[in-house]
């Protein structure tokens, strides 16, 4: 989708809980549609472009963006997806997303000394003509560690930064691990670190931030008004290829070149993003009022045969799951507190859940098999580090009754729905967000496959909920959810304590339990340099967290991207998208 910022993008994958078609050629329980991606290209043609051009790109979303234009006080990827033309990675990355040297900024890392050093290449300037300096470097930690920012990309994997705990805890003025031998207006930075980790050398690790914030464009705004500061909001800086020109508010931001991107000049004259129903996709890729424009893939088929579009497609880092609520966030500790006595506690309860879900059926019925069940919270696309022995929660109704029978959920004489093991009415209440059209057609169908085993699931507030609604309800930690399906879009790195780890207000479902901060620490850990013993760490943690049923893996999709034919050099690469700075300088119009 774009490029790593530890966790900007990796929360929030909302688009992969696809809906439920109408057509009726949508209806039939195939593979179809996994095939017809199976043949598109990653890729479109390669070729000189022109310098010229106005491209239009759909933002698929149904509510309108708050449109916080920084890195590290973002957390969606509706954000990302806005800020993707302008916003750019210190470091380029290869395939494979190790990190290069072709970047803005050079790499390198001392294991011994426990540091790594970025040198930020001369001629790398903000689209204001200032060159990108240490200082912009270290802000950017200073406004993720500033307890006034409430920023939630302040995790435990960052607390490594020496005296980036101190600075958050309000012990020290400054971050005493960010040095900077040439003074804050050099270009070398040096990190120290408490301890060195294996994801270190790629993209996305979590354990050092890889963006930079313009200190001398908002050294002025106090920390607790950054996030809704006009400079945040109306009028960001860059240094990538496109700088915002101007935007209407919640709807659309308009991006022409940034005469000092270090590259050189882009192709585009300009790009306008603008915000479309997933319900109307299908309507404006017929109409071809995008130039790109990603497929809601239970609409493929009324889309498929469509000209004037250059279909690539790949199957992303990307996964829905079904949550659990069993604790809360403690923001004076930055922990997760984990409550064993809450609605959702029983691990057979959890289980017996996941059990219940049809999902391979109800993807295949509707998305013609573009979106399918995965076994583990692991992708494949991780390569040895997915355990492929593990078999998740395949559909099995009656092993989810056998399971809540012998938990002592069980059901009164004359009653429908089953109580919990103290002999209490049970009702779960299931948060989930809208989607297209038929949205609330696969998620009753959820609903309805739980009542069959007798669990009395109703959802949240009564309806499916806007992406904003949603997720202020999962971290305020709001009583009215006790379970919930959301997504991730996954960093390179396939560390997991940035989503799972205790220190990190991304663990949503707020569990905590000292095997699995033993588990993480240990695919992180020193020993972990040992790839074959990391991988054996993975495998663990996985089995670990199939047993446990904190969070029950579901979908991941097929991603369908409609390309203007006439749009040459976007590429779904992982050393393109990835890193967004290469895609986007490069795309443009042919010749």
């Amino acid at each position: 989708m774009r490029k790593i910022r530890f966790l900007t993008v990796c929360l929030l994958a909302a688009f992969l809980l696809t809906a439920c078609g109408q057509q009726k050629t949508s209806q039939k329980n195939t593979n179809s549609g996994a095939e017809d991606a199976m043949q598109f290209p990653i890729a479109t043609s390669f070729g000189t472009t022109k310098k010229s051009g106005t491209i239009k790109v759909a933002l698929e979303t149904d509510t309108p963006f708050s449109g916080i234009f920084s890195d590290e006080l973002a957390d969606s990827t509706t954000e990302a997806k806005l800020a993707q033309f302008g916003s750019e990675s210190l470091f380029d990355t290869d395939n494979s997303y190790n990190i290069t040297d072709s970047g803005p900024a050079k790499f390198s890392l001392d294991r011994q000394a426990k540091t790594i050093t970025i040198t930020i290449k001369k001629g790398v300037k903000w689209s204001d003509g200032k060159q990108v300096v240490a200082k912009d470097v270290e802000y950017a930690y200073e406004v993720i560690a500033n307890r006034a920012t409430n920023s939630a990309h302040y995790t435990s994997s960052l607390q490594d930064v020496v005296g980036l705990k101190a600075y958050h805890d309000g012990q020290a003025k400054t971050i005493s691990g960010i040095e900077m031998p040439d003074g804050e207006n050099g270009r070398k930075v040096v990190i120290h670190f408490l301890a060195m980790h294996p994801g270190m050398l790629k993209t996305g690790n979590g354990y050092f931030w890889e963006s930079a914030v313009p200190y001398h464009y908002l050294k002025n705004v106090p920390f607790k008004k950054l996030k809704t500061s006009y400079q945040i909001r109306q009028k960001p800086l860059y240094f990538g290829p496109y700088r915002v020109k101007s935007m209407v508010t919640g709807q659309s931001v308009t991006w022409v070149p940034n005469k000092y991107y270090w590259r050189g000049m882009p192709s585009l004259s300009k790009i306008v993003i603008s915000i479309i129903s997933p319900k109307s996709v299908a309507t404006a890729i017929k109409q071809k009022t995008y130039d790109v424009i990603e497929v809601v893939n239970s609409q493929w088929s009324q889309i498929k045969k469509q000209k004037g579009y250059k279909f690539v497609a790949n199957i992303p880092l990307s996964y829905t799951y079904l949550g659990f609520k069993l604790g809360t966030w403690d923001a004076k500790t930055s922990q997760v507190k984990m409550n064993k006595k809450t609605k959702m506690a029983n691990k057979s309860l959890r289980q017996a859940i996941g059990y219940a879900m049809n999902v391979t059926e109800i993807e295949r019925k509707y998305t013609s098999g573009l979106t399918f069940r995965i076994k583990t919270l692991i992708p494949a696309e991780y390569g040895d580090y997915y355990n492929d022995s593990l078999d998740g929660y395949p559909y099995s109704p009656k092993k989810a009754e056998e399971l809540l029978d012998k938990a002592g959920y069980k059901r009164k004489k004359g009653e429908k729905y089953r109580r919990d093991p103290q002999g209490h009415k049970l009702t779960i209440h299931l948060a989930a967000m809208t989607r297209d059209s038929s949205q609330v057609k696969i998620i009753n169908n959820y609903i309805k496959m739980w009542r069959k085993i007798g669990l009395h699931v109703t959802l949240t507030s009564g309806s499916l909920m806007e992406f904003n609604t949603f997720y202020s309800l999962l971290f305020s930690d709001d009583s009215q959810v006790d379970m919930f399906i959301a997504g991730w879009s996954l960093n390179d790195e396939p560390s997991q304590n940035g989503i799972y780890g205790s220190g990190t207000q991304y663990n949503l479902g707020r569990f905590a339990t000292d095997k699995n901060t033993k588990l993480i620490n240990e695919m992180d850990s020193e020993k972990s340099f040992n790839l074959n013993y990391r991988i054996k760490v993975f495998k663990e943690w996985q089995e670990y967290m199939q047993d446990q049923a904190y969070v029950i893996p579901l979908t991941s999709s097929y991603r369908i991207m409609a390309i203007n034919k006439n749009l040459l050099n976007y590429s779904l690469e992982s050393s393109q998208e990835n890193n967004n700075h290469p895609l986007w300088y490069k795309v443009g119009f042919k010749k």
